[in-house]
């Protein structure tokens, strides 16, 4: 397999110290969809995670995953002229809500009205562009930095970045998402 083009991270590091890291390396979209699978394996009511990456980069197919790996209802697609979608569970289980911050340009104050505090106690919030507008909901959370090679390519390679953030990361085995 030929090296990936150098990839390119458009975030910063996360605003806290992680408590556990874990990279993997994705091939396809395929892939990428599947390590959401197996991410839904480590996620519980209450979890936030946050999402970052450059447009095209596979945030909503791991979102994709995630949803199938939880049961949730309805097809997962990007949020981004709504804002946010819910996802009832199928059955047992969290829903999940899929934000897609991209065009709140404010902080936390901004998406008051998509009461993310309400909603995430009982589901799993995921949120695609958070990156300093939704810190302050939980001092625990997941931050997925997906990285993709830049330029002219058509390299579907991405190193996936997951930073366990806070005391409820201590005790989960993101280990077993590298493989």
């Amino acid at each position: 397999m030929e090296t990936p083009a150098t990839p390119h991270s458009p975030a910063a590091e996360p605003a806290t110290t992680p408590v556990s890291t874990v990279t993997v390396t994705v091939n396809s979209p395929d892939e990428m969809r599947e390590l959401g699978l197996a991410l839904a394996k480590q996620l519980r009511p209450g979890d936030l995670v946050m999402l970052t990456g450059e447009l095209g980069a596979g945030k909503t197919t791991l979102t994709r995953g995630l949803g199938s790996g939880m049961g949730v209802r309805g097809a997962v697609t990007s949020p981004t002229f709504v804002i946010a979608r819910v996802h009832p569970p199928l059955g047992e289980g969290p829903a999940l809500v899929h934000v897609d911050a991209y065009r709140l340009g404010g902080g936390l104050d901004e998406m008051e009205d998509l009461d993310l505090d309400v909603s995430l106690p009982d589901s799993v919030v995921v949120v695609e562009w958070g990156d300093g507008k939704v810190e302050e909901l939980s001092d625990d959370r997941l931050h997925v930095i997906i990285d993709r090679a830049t330029g002219d390519t058509t390299d579907e390679v991405r190193v996936v970045t997951f930073h366990g953030i806070g005391e409820r990361w201590t005790e989960a085995d993101l280990g077993s998402l590298a493989g």
